[in-house]
């Protein structure tokens, strides 16, 4: 994926095995922008960054594909969150209640349990999904950021076990992938969430955690050069975060209605 583009060379980021490159290869453009599978042909699936199994379960015969960079719905196309995303734990639907189309921050240090929300979030959906109203149906999209393998097979074993990933896709960027591949996660899983919401339908993503997306774009940035801010973050990183989180809304009866909530996971940095 070119991010460079200069007078006299292009920057571009590798998402396979970058040992194979070797210097006086010649490079040529696949003229097309980066887009992964979408749709309900998802759900119950692992998948990498760009859309491919890494499940064992086959492959995924999905009939529609969508960019992962897509401009966030404007003002005309939304309407006011005013429908209830309940969590199903007492203490957030009672003291934070969160709207579908709305984003919440789940902030906090290691090992506080914010992962353990999220994924209750997702289990407790269940009544929802089992029942025959379509309104109340909520897809969930859990996308893993440099995680461990071991922690998101453990993850994926829980919600199967609860009977949670019929309506849940997973979306595995790992600690030992690529950093453009890390990079690139948040946005697919968010691909993957905006065609249900542009279906009418409501879906919920999950993007665990954006703290390790911010250092996969500061590894990239320094490696094409790009001027350093703060702690060596490019000036771009806040523009990183909010495009991505823009794109979840709740969408007007003329767009359909449906919706796309965000529950972005932030780790805070102990010093």
């Amino acid at each position: 994926m070119a991010l460079n583009l200069e007078p006299d060379n292009v920057g571009v980021v590798v998402f396979g095995n970058d040992k194979l490159i070797k210097e006086g290869d010649i490079v040529k453009r696949a003229g097309a922008i980066v887009d992964v599978p979408v749709g309900e042909e998802l759900l119950g699936r692992v998948v990498d960054a760009l859309g491919n199994p890494i499940d064992g379960l086959g492959a995924i015969s999905a009939k529609k594909r969508q960019r992962v960079g897509v401009k966030a719905p404007g003002i005309i196309p939304r309407t006011s969150v005013k429908e209830p995303m309940q969590t199903g734990m007492k203490a957030v639907d009672s003291l934070v209640p969160i709207g579908r189309g709305q984003r919440e921050l789940i902030i906090g240090d290691r090992q506080t349990g914010k992962t353990a929300i999220a994924i209750d979030t997702i289990i407790n959906q269940k009544r929802f999904n089992d029942g025959a109203d379509e309104k109340k149906k909520l897809y969930c999209i859990y996308v893993a950021i440099g995680q461990k393998r071991s922690t998101v097979a453990q993850l994926v074993r829980r919600l199967t076990i609860a009977g949670a990933m019929k309506y849940t896709i997973v979306v595995s960027a790992t600690a030992s992938d690529a950093a453009p591949l890390q990079y690139l996660a948040p946005y697919s899983g968010c691909a993957m969430g905006e065609y249900f919401r542009d279906s009418g339908k409501h879906a919920l993503i999950i993007y665990d955690d954006l703290s390790k997306q911010a250092v996969a774009y500061r590894q990239m940035s320094l490696l094409l050069r790009r001027p350093p801010g703060r702690e060596a973050y490019p000036g771009d990183v806040f523009y990183l975060h909010s495009r991505l989180l823009e794109r979840a809304a709740k969408m007007s009866d003329q767009y359909g209605g449906g919706s796309l909530t965000a529950l972005p996971v932030i780790e805070t940095q102990v010093r």
